[in-house]
């Protein structure tokens, strides 16, 4: 199997398992870091993953790969939380984000930077719009390289 195919294989079997639970699927990655392969499924829940989350999810999913083996490569699998300020992928994470302040990174800089911090006030199929100093500013999509939900640290 291809990359994009145990991606999505791996994608149907954790949303098989957590289908009915109060567990959301945020990301699935199947990535080479220096010469090792991971496969890397990042869960999320109201209130946040605990460490005995990942440690059922993770059991039950290799449970359920090891009937099937498609993956021909040696890999370490991981299930973990997105962390507080991952990226956003779906439309989901944007929505879930309205009116909240958020970090963007950019290709192209808006108003002479690549770096921004605002609220997030909506999206759309192109565009993101988002109150900067009192103004609201239009951002293309295709510009963003990466947004999340910006995070305060103390």
């Amino acid at each position: 199997m291809n990359k994009k195919q145990i991606i999505e294989t791996s994608t149907s079997i954790i949303n098989k398992i957590i289908d009915g639970t109060e567990y959301e699927l945020v990301d699935v990655e199947y990535v080479k870091e220096g010469p090792f392969m991971y496969l890397r499924i990042y869960l999320d829940k109201e209130g946040g993953i605990t460490i005995d989350d990942c440690s059922v999810i993770s059991k039950e999913f290799n449970r359920q790969i090891d009937e099937i083996d498609f993956i021909d490569d040696q890999y370490y699998l991981e299930v973990s939380s997105p962390g507080i300020d991952r990226a956003f992928k779906k439309d989901l994470d944007y929505i879930k984000n309205i009116n909240n302040e958020v970090e963007i990174k950019l290709y192209s800089p808006v108003n002479g930077t690549k770096l921004l911090k605002g609220i997030l006030l909506e999206k759309n199929e192109e565009n993101i719009i988002v109150e900067l100093n009192n103004e609201r500013v239009a951002i293309e999509l295709k510009n963003i390289s990466k947004i999340n939900k910006a995070v305060e640290l103390f």
